[in-house]
């Protein structure tokens, strides 16, 4: 893929959500060239663990994506402005968009959200990704509004806060529009519900996707390429053209077997996406 059509991409992407655009609503001339059809796929940095960010950034170029969700190895909330500049620097050598940060844990002290809200804002991150407590909706509240970045309440599996579609629901209801939902697909596998009906009912909340698939519908279970366990991908797709998700959401696989060694594993997770992606 040439660097003037990564421009162009970008370039796309960004005025198709200032203007409140869908991934779906972005120019053709993205999906004649681009295999994901200009949808905005990376990957959880978890996925990459193992690796320091200079590898796992080097990895994820070289799987030809463009977006990265950081977990808090590869970028620390509490980075200094030159860990910040660095970050910036290299990821824009790799031509790699910085989508998400997560998962960050959120509570009442009001303060303490805000120095995260302020990390994302001088991050440029549009997206966060989070487990926040019962009692930290207020503050959220106010945070998302004065800082204009969402939050995407992360679903884990069964027994977690968030362990099914209806706790996510409750949680956003009645809440400020930019608080929605970060849609794990393995996490709701887990707790036996259907991560596409997810997408469906959380709707126009749906800020994020964890890309990932489960070999069992049990608590005790562990990642499998998507679309050999109980993911439907082509359904995921079709969902989330459906919601109109935003065109600066982030959606990231996410592969946790094999922590040490995962690249080729992921790259089937990436080859079956694009397969269904061509038939949407």
């Amino acid at each position: 893929m040439s660097t003037s059509f990564n421009r162009r991409r970008f370039l796309a992407l960004t005025t198709a959500a200032a203007a409140g655009a869908t991934i779906f609503d972005v120019p053709g001339i993205l999906a004649a060239d681009d295999p994901y059809r200009g949808l905005p796929i990376g990957v959880q940095s978890f996925s990459l663990r193992n690796y320091n960010v200079v590898d796992a950034v080097r990895h994820i170029q070289g799987m030809g994506l463009h977006f990265v969700e950081f977990f808090s190895k590869h970028l620390n909330p509490n980075a200094t402005a030159a860990q910040l500049a660095e970050n910036r620097q290299l990821l824009e050598r790799a031509k790699v968009t910085l989508s998400a940060h997560g998962v960050n844990g959120f509570s009442k002290d009001h303060e303490a959200n805000r120095k995260v809200f302020e990390f994302a804002k001088r991050a440029g991150i549009r997206n966060i990704t989070a487990n926040p407590t019962p009692d930290s909706f207020d503050s959220l509240d106010k945070l998302v509004a004065e800082y204009n970045i969402r939050i995407a309440i992360h679903n884990h599996g069964p027994g977690a806060l968030y362990d099914s579609i209806d706790s996510v629901k409750k949680a956003v209801t009645g809440h400020h529009k930019l608080i929605g939902a970060c849609v794990d697909t393995g996490h709701f596998i887990r707790s036996k519900e259907d991560p596409v009906k997810a997408v469906h009912e959380l709707g126009p909340r749906v800020f994020g996707v964890h890309m990932k698939d489960e070999e069992k519908q049990e608590k005790k279970s562990h990642n499998v390429v998507i679309g050999s366990g109980h993911l439907d991908v082509l359904g995921l797709f079709k969902a989330l053209k459906k919601v109109s998700f935003p065109a600066d959401g982030s959606l990231s696989l996410e592969y946790e077997a094999n922590p040490s060694n995962p690249i080729d594993d992921m790259k089937q997770c990436l080859a079956v996406a694009r397969e269904a992606i061509a038939k949407l």
